[in-house]
């Protein structure tokens, strides 16, 4: 049929006897004024409740499709692909459908995916394996990758091959090459500057808007305290919060480079090391992260308050799944990282 090696036929059978078989085209139905389209697509296997259907459009013998034994059905091969991808317990594949199955997650959590892997699996040719990008926030029940593979009928030996990829990876590094990692509960101390705030007149935005992100992950923000532009203030609220022992510290507004912006200096007062001052990330960019006797400390910028996407929401859910932020994970940041001005 397609000049494979392993031996693809067309074989006209009786309808009653197709069952268990695989369709060689798509087939057909139509219905005058009500219908017209597939009724079964090419590689289906036929039924036995499919039978009367067959007969209905007039099909008393069909054409089948008998592969060879170096061949896989596109729905076999895809299925195949995503059992080999799933070795976390916190994924799932739908069922095989046109050569294509859907991998979700079953749990909230920080997806992490090896790249270069995916691009290996890509480069064999024939098959496909599409994902979200790599440190993806992710839900129960959201699709997070699909194998796909692109002909009816695919060589064997070009999945297996695919399977031992997957293998020698876990292998090397000990780790599936899709991962959720979990977030871990945080109580947060939360601290908001400025004079306008801290004498009432106006209302606290920061509050709430941090608040809203950090339950987002199963995360609270356990006690918010009010400063005023007094450098020496900041570090005493600053170290009462490392005192309370929260698990992190966040302190707003003044994060600017004006002179009267007391904020970044006084979290470097307090004994902070400063990983980064800016980051290079639009909306952002003016945020500090830090760590403060293992504690990690950011100051934040005004835009949290009203972005719904900022340098905070990259950062906060990789703090909260364990990772420890360094130099280098600021500076590449700014690899996609405009996103608004």
């Amino acid at each position: 049929m397609n000049g494979r090696a392993g031996g693809t036929k067309l074989t006209e059978v009786p309808v009653q006897e197709a069952v268990g078989l695989r369709l060689a085209h798509d087939l057909t139905q139509i219905i005058p004024g009500k219908f017209k389209g597939r009724l079964f697509t090419k590689g289906h296997l036929v039924r036995e409740e499919d039978i009367p259907k067959l007969l209905d459009i007039g099909k008393e013998h069909i054409y089948i499709l008998e592969l060879g034994e170096a061949e896989l059905h596109e729905d076999e091969a895809a299925q195949r692909m995503a059992e080999a991808l799933l070795v976390d317990a916190d994924l799932t594949a739908t069922a095989p459908h046109e050569g294509k199955v859907t991998v979700k997650a079953s749990r909230q959590g920080l997806l992490e995916i090896d790249g270069e892997l995916i691009h290996a699996i890509n480069r064999l040719g024939e098959i496909a394996l599409a994902t979200v990008p790599h440190r993806t926030v992710v839900q129960p029940d959201q699709r997070v990758a699909a194998t796909r593979v692109i002909p009816l009928v695919v060589d064997r030996a070009k999945i297996e091959q695919a399977e031992r990829l997957f293998a020698d990876y876990r292998s090397m590094k000990g780790r599936p090459p899709l991962q959720i990692r979990p977030f871990r509960p945080m109580r947060i101390g939360l601290l908001t500057t400025g004079g306008e705030v801290y004498s009432g007149r106006i209302v606290d935005k920061f509050g709430p808007a941090v608040r809203e992100k950090v339950e987002a992950f199963g995360s609270v923000v356990a006690e918010q305290r009010f400063a005023p532009d007094d450098r020496q203030i900041i570090v005493k609220e600053i170290d009462y919060l490392l005192r309370a022992e929260y698990d992190m510290i966040l302190v707003t507004g003044g994060m600017s480079v004006d002179p009267d912006d007391r904020t970044p200096a006084a979290i470097r007062d307090a004994g902070a090391e400063i990983v980064s001052y800016g980051t290079p990330m639009l909306p952002g960019s003016m945020l500090l992260m830090g760590y403060l006797r293992g504690v990690p400390i950011l100051g934040l910028p005004g835009c949290v308050m009203h972005d719904p996407y900022t340098s905070f929401d990259v950062l906060l859910p990789r703090i909260l799944a364990g990772d420890t932020i360094t130099r280098e994970d600021i500076v590449t940041m700014g690899f996609g990282g405009m996103l608004g001005c």
